[in-house]
């Protein structure tokens, strides 16, 4: 008897990864292995030094196959000599997860996607544009909501295969949808970000329809696509001013962090489409336009969470929970406010 694993990984195509994947068939039983591939293939070696290895460091329920016993496994990439790739952007987030653990980082994280066919996303027509925006976000119905079947499915997969995924909706444009993966320390939810993103490549492959987390798929006046950030410190949960100082800190490093929340950021944080310029940095309660929103339930409770809505939908997820962690919790820790 045997089982499949689905060995997952992120390449070094720039200036945004995409995932790569093969299987291996193992005996019942059996532990997952340091497996190897071939970089000089995915923009992570050269030809004549080609060898990298995956490490596995996730595990769930494959449900593209048997969940009962097959296995996607999700992977870091290692050189021959067992250091970090430099592609590996995972063991940066490790140490500083560990660092600041104590203070019980929590994320929600917000991907928004845009479902492409034939050059253009669902819903548009083959000449021209649909009806402006505005009755798309959460609609039902054959003329607002287009992908449904498979969304629905994605998210049912996503399901069988344990990931924290906490909602699913349909966003302003039409083709555009959202799944959220949280609450989840720092390690798990960019895990389940990347997993999710590799079930939903697979799924409307099917389909012919391509995932697209481009920031902004169609220019113009329709909104971007991004992944919005939700964050929060057992500190933070407990109490409003610690909200305020990982505000502050956020704002101190603003230009550091939009530089690495996402190719074509710039092209995304315009100042409208319920975003902020990616120049100026601002927050506040129940401001969508703000680069920080703080919900309107914070203020009224004094204690909760931010949500930075300026990383792109094409973000790595350990890059953007490494820099919140360090960024915030630093601060935190300087102020006594753990």
């Amino acid at each position: 008897m045997s089982f499949k694993a689905e060995y997952i990984w992120i390449d070094g195509t720039e200036p945004t990864a995409q995932l790569r994947s093969k299987t291996r068939i193992l005996a019942d039983g059996a532990e997952l292995p340091v497996w190897g591939f071939d970089g000089s293939s995915t923009n992570q070696a050269k030809g004549g030094s080609s060898d990298c290895q995956l490490k596995p460091v996730f595990t769930c329920p494959d449900p593209l196959r048997d969940p009962s016993k097959d296995v996607l496994v999700l992977c870091e990439v290692l050189n021959v000599d067992g250091t970090p790739h430099e592609s590996n952007t995972r063991a940066l987030l490790s140490p500083v997860a560990e660092q600041f653990a104590a203070q019980e980082s929590w994320f929600g994280i917000e991907q928004e996607y845009t479902l492409i066919k034939d050059g253009r996303p669902l819903g548009f027509p083959e000449n021209g544009f649909p009806a402006p925006q505005g009755p798309y976000y959460c609609a039902a119905g054959a003329d607002h909501v287009f992908g449904r079947e498979m969304v629905e499915e994605h998210l049912d997969a996503c399901l069988t295969a344990g990931l924290k995924v906490s909602g699913i909706n349909a966003e302003v444009m039409p083709g555009q949808w959202e799944f959220q993966i949280g609450p989840a320390g720092p390690e798990e939810a960019a895990d389940h970000i990347w997993v999710a993103r590799y079930i939903a490549l697979r799924v409307f492959e099917k389909y012919g329809v391509q995932f697209s987390i481009e920031p902004k798929p169609v220019k113009g006046d329709w909104n971007g696509a991004g992944a919005h950030t939700n964050f929060s410190t057992k500190a933070m949960r407990e109490g409003y001013d610690p909200i305020i100082t990982a505000c502050e800190a956020l704002g101190e490093k603003f230009l550091e962090h939009v530089k690495a929340y996402g190719d074509g950021v710039e092209d995304r944080l315009t100042g409208a489409h319920e975003t902020a310029p990616w120049s100026e940095f601002s927050y506040g309660v129940s401001d969508r336009g703000a680069s920080i929103r703080l919900p309107w339930q914070v203020e009224i409770e004094r204690c909760g969470y931010l949500e930075d809505r300026r990383p792109n939908a094409n973000m790595d997820p350990y890059v953007v929970t490494r820099m919140i962690v360090n960024t915030c919790c630093t601060a935190l820790e300087k102020a006594g406010q753990v």
